[in-house]
């Protein structure tokens, strides 16, 4: 199953309001094994950035300034994306955001029957934890070192582990198992008959000889131990 895990990055957090995408990454898997096919675009906003946004993820309104409109990477993105699962933490800001600009741009918005909620599985499986994409990685032993600032496509990949960890980490299925079995040869497992020999049992009690020797042996003691723990009793 081909599945899409991305993040985004935005001026602030209501494109209602006037915000908007700045950064896309998104990272290919199937069968929730990454692929190494991803798709990373930087966004010009053609507004102001917030200093709380800048400081969040680092990208100024210089740096983005000679970036593509979001209208000029939609073609390639809806491509890239086609039409599998889209994977997000927090996934109703990612598609609103999304959806918002694909909208502005005159085209279909992603239905949401597409949007798979890390946030909403990880309450399930964790519930009263801190369930942040740091947490996450922390919990499942992520490395997140090079995370100094958010950045969608690194967000993505790190995103892209934590779901393999929430959906059962990379185990081998029961179905794996049956599969296999199948392709078992029964008849290489017949019962075959097991000659068994038999041996008697051993003699554990000392031979007379035996006795006599360590009888010998004992007598050369000088002032043995066990003479004293007897006295003492």
């Amino acid at each position: 199953m081909r599945e899409i895990v991305f993040d985004t990055e935005t001026t602030g957090f209501n494109p209602a309001e006037g915000h908007k995408l700045v950064e896309i990454g998104c990272i290919e898997m199937i069968n929730r094994v990454e692929t190494g096919r991803d798709f990373h675009r930087y966004i010009n906003p053609l507004r102001s950035m917030p200093a709380e946004a800048e400081a969040v993820h680092g990208l100024s309104e210089n740096f983005l300034s000679d970036k593509p409109l979001f209208g000029d990477v939609a073609a390639d993105l809806l491509e890239f994306i086609g039409d599998a699962p889209l994977v997000a933490h927090n996934a109703n800001f990612d598609f609103t955001f999304l959806n918002w600009e694909l909208q502005a741009c005159g085209l279909e918005p992603i239905s949401l029957t597409r949007m798979v909620d890390t946030l909403a599985i990880a309450r399930t499986r964790h519930p009263g934890a801190k369930l942040s994409l740091d947490a996450l990685c922390s919990r499942y032993g992520i490395d997140r070192s090079q995370r100094i600032k958010h950045g969608a496509l690194l967000d993505a990949q790190l995103l892209s582990q934590v779901y393999v960890e929430l959906k059962g980490g990379r185990q081998i299925g029961l179905s794996l198992a049956e599969s296999s079995a199948a392709l078992v040869d029964d008849a290489a497992f017949a019962a075959v008959p097991i000659e068994r020999l038999f041996r008697p049992a051993r003699p554990h009690r000392a031979s007379d000889a035996e006795l006599a020797r360590h009888a010998v042996f004992v007598s050369t003691l000088v002032e043995p131990l066990w003479n004293e723990l007897t006295q003492s009793a």
